[in-house]
């Protein structure tokens, strides 16, 4: 009986030992399946090796992703180029990390700056997501609302004459430019006073002109010119001539669209930001202090920012010897030019 008993005990371990070596030996296929799978896909992203680093199709796919305008066609060849690329600077990255340049404290700062400028950007992009598409109405009112942008959009052809002078200079600039009969009488009056100048000529489309100026710059006739201030003095701009090339509402949709998103997302951030500012303690250290109040109460005029003034058009119609606005030769005779 006990014999029998441990027969059938017996034989049935020894159907257990079999099933579990069945598992055990089927577990172990799948496990090296899976880890051949997972070579395959790494040695299959893997574009190129350098020494001991590799080169991914990911990085390549990122670079591809900045190009604009790129034709489906040219991707293959265009990666290639990339690929090169980034060898060589995978080659520049090892020999810097040789020589321990990541450690200089300058690439550190470069470095860390790069860092927060990614993030921070990530931040504009993340917030921007809230805002919504424009709608049709209010893409037509933007259309409607500027007209030298679009239905009565113009060619300008502009002769610049950029002046060298003082804020106070600006101001009497402004009034010769205001009393003179023709541009090339402003330029006479220029080489007599001492100043000095240098000129320029473009053709600009009415968008490539500042928004803010816009209005101004089309109620300008031919031979008409409005002083603009600068950083370094002032800067006279002669519409010397122009055309109508006007632009229908479908044909300025798109642009008009993206315009008044970014405006949105513009508004969205600076809203944000401006909550974020009221929430955060901010403290000024050292010579960015702010100073104590008598000390800045005492001296209101000096800190106080000056307003830039408004354009002005001159008014005189243009004379039949200066209908051209201002000459080439005008121009190379300018104060403290070969």
């Amino acid at each position: 009986m006990i014999s029998s008993l441990d027969g059938r005990i017996a034989r049935r371990e020894s159907r257990f030992g079999g099933r579990v070596t069945l598992i055990a030996l089927a577990a172990s296929l799948v496990l090296l399946a899976a880890c051949g799978e997972k070579s395959k896909d790494k040695a299959s992203q893997t574009a190129a090796k350098v020494n001991k680093e590799e080169i991914t199709v990911h990085q390549i796919n990122f670079v591809l992703q900045q190009q604009r305008g790129l034709q489906p066609d040219q991707a293959d060849a265009v990666s290639k180029q990339i690929l090169e690329r980034l060898i060589d600077q995978e080659l520049a990255v090892q020999k810097a990390e040789d020589l321990k340049l990541d450690r200089d404290p300058r690439v550190v700062q470069q470095m860390e700056a790069a860092r927060r400028e990614i993030i921070a950007r990530a931040y504009v992009e993340k917030t921007g997501e809230a805002v919504a598409k424009p709608t049709d109405a209010e893409i037509k009112a933007y259309y409607d609302a500027k007209p030298g942008l679009f239905a009565q959009r113009r060619i300008y052809s502009l002769q610049e004459v950029i002046i060298e002078a003082t804020p106070e200079q600006v101001a009497t600039l402004r009034e010769q430019l205001g009393v003179s009969k023709s541009i090339n009488e402003f330029v006479e009056f220029l080489k007599a006073n001492g100043y000095r100048f240098t000129g320029n000529q473009a053709v600009r489309p009415a968008e490539q002109l500042p928004l803010n100026l816009l209005d101004t710059f089309a109620k300008l006739n031919d031979g008409q010119a409005v002083l603009l201030p600068s950083a370094t003095g002032a800067q006279v701009v002669v519409v010397a001539g122009t055309r109508s090339e006007p632009v229908d509402e479908a044909r300025a949709k798109p642009a008009i669209e993206q315009f008044l998103s970014n405006e949105a997302k513009r508004k969205l951030v600076e809203a944000d930001i401006k909550a974020l500012r009221a929430e955060a303690k901010i403290e000024y250290v050292g010579k960015f202090a702010p100073a104590p109040a008598n000390a800045a109460s005492a001296t209101p005029a000096a800190s106080a920012p000056v307003p830039a003034p408004a354009p002005v058009p001159v008014t005189q119609p243009p004379s039949a010897a200066s209908a051209g606005g201002l000459s080439a030769t005008d121009i190379s005779k300018g104060m403290g030019l070969k």
